[in-house]
């Protein structure tokens, strides 16, 4: 049986839409994230997104913006650029057209988390869907509160499992004056030391990733310091050259083809040691977040679960080559009998993005 296809245009649409639809349904965007968390089972209907764009309030003076969650960040980043004023996020499938709601759905973030965090972070407020037809919204005037929840952060990273995500505020920040990045090829062990020493001192790194055999450390500020702090950070960093090298780490994020790609989150003192024991083909490295994405072959991604959960880490796949059967997510968390719980309080009957959490429930 084909799915059923819903696109609603607005907070009113997206309720009734949940509300006159029986049976299972699959949350989908832009399709930048398609394919990751576990595959989405076969379904009664799927929720296009996507007619939920564009800005309904932009307050300049308080630096906040409320979108539609089918907005895409690029499109709100250009909106947003006159005013000297951006989301900061910088995950790299923004550049493929991401909606606002897919990058939160899937907890998505860049080299900028080192300083911002992820969309967790920067969420003042949600507007939430049940799969009962529900209202439900966090930071702002209350239509209903959920048990005690904090809805944004709960449905943050949950693949679209606990309750559609259809509109967002989210805390805005200023566009520096001037970027630089300085690039220190060196092995991983190499790079972790050097990371401890630029974190460790008053440099204050906008961004920190390694990359195929290269450190690259982001300065983000003003046209005047930018120099003198440059002339600071080269001490730590001998041998630095300036570089433009963050389309290498988008391209290394996203993998190729015959990749099978791994999210990975630790404590960041134990991200080079779980790195060293996977047989990865690209690897990129947060060594101040502690969170890498990996390119691997298929048949290796099990290990690799294992190895990460080993280090009481957290993995997730990020993408799949065509047709390959790959497990998801690793060992189960300790806190899954919390998680089956929560699905359970907000969508009793199974509804929202069956699959994308298997095998866990």
């Amino acid at each position: 049986m084909t799915a059923s296809m819903l696109r609603p245009t607005d907070l009113a649409s997206l309720r009734a839409a949940i509300l006159d639809t029986t049976g299972t349904i699959g949350i989908g965007g832009a399709g930048t994230a398609a394919g990751w968390a576990g595959a989405l089972r076969p379904v009664d209907a799927v929720l296009d997104t996507t007619g939920l764009s564009g800005v309904i309030v932009h307050n300049p003076g308080d630096m906040t913006v409320a979108v539609r969650a089918g907005t895409p960040l690029r499109d709100l980043q250009q909106e947003l650029a006159p005013h000297g004023q951006q989301v900061s996020l910088d995950a790299a499938r923004v550049a493929d057209g991401a909606t606002v709601g897919g990058l939160f759905a899937t907890g998505d973030a860049g080299p900028s988390a080192l300083v911002f965090g992820s969309l967790r972070d920067l969420v003042i407020g949600v507007t939430l869907v049940l799969a009962d037809g529900t209202v439900a919204r966090s930071g702002g005037h209350v239509i209903k509160n959920v048990a005690g929840y904090d809805l944004a952060k709960l449905v943050h990273g949950s693949y679209g499992t606990l309750a559609v995500l259809a509109e967002v505020v989210l805390r805005l920040h200023p566009v520096p004056e001037r970027r630089a990045t300085l690039a220190v090829t060196c092995p991983l062990a190499d790079a972790a030391e050097l990371a401890a020493a630029v974190l460790g001192g008053p440099y204050e790194p906008a961004a920190l990733e390694w990359v195929g055999g290269t450190l690259l450390v982001r300065l983000d500020g003003t046209d005047a310091a930018m120099e003198a702090r440059l002339g600071r950070l080269r001490h730590v960093l001998p041998g630095a050259t300036l570089t433009d090298g963050w389309a290498a780490h988008a391209a290394a994020v996203r993998g190729g083809p015959q990749d099978a790609v791994l999210r990975i989150g630790t404590r960041p003192s134990r991200l080079p040691g779980v790195l060293a024991a996977l047989p990865a083909r690209t690897v990129t490295a947060g060594l101040g977040t502690g969170i890498a994405t990996v390119a691997l072959d298929p048949g290796d991604v099990a290990a690799a679960h294992e190895t990460v959960a080993g280090a009481g880490g957290t993995s997730v796949l990020r993408s799949r080559p065509a047709g390959a059967d790959v497990p998801a997510w690793g060992p189960p968390p300790s806190a899954l009998g919390v998680l089956r719980a929560v699905k359970q309080s907000l969508d009793p009957d199974g509804r929202l993005g069956p699959g994308r959490l298997d095998p866990w429930m």
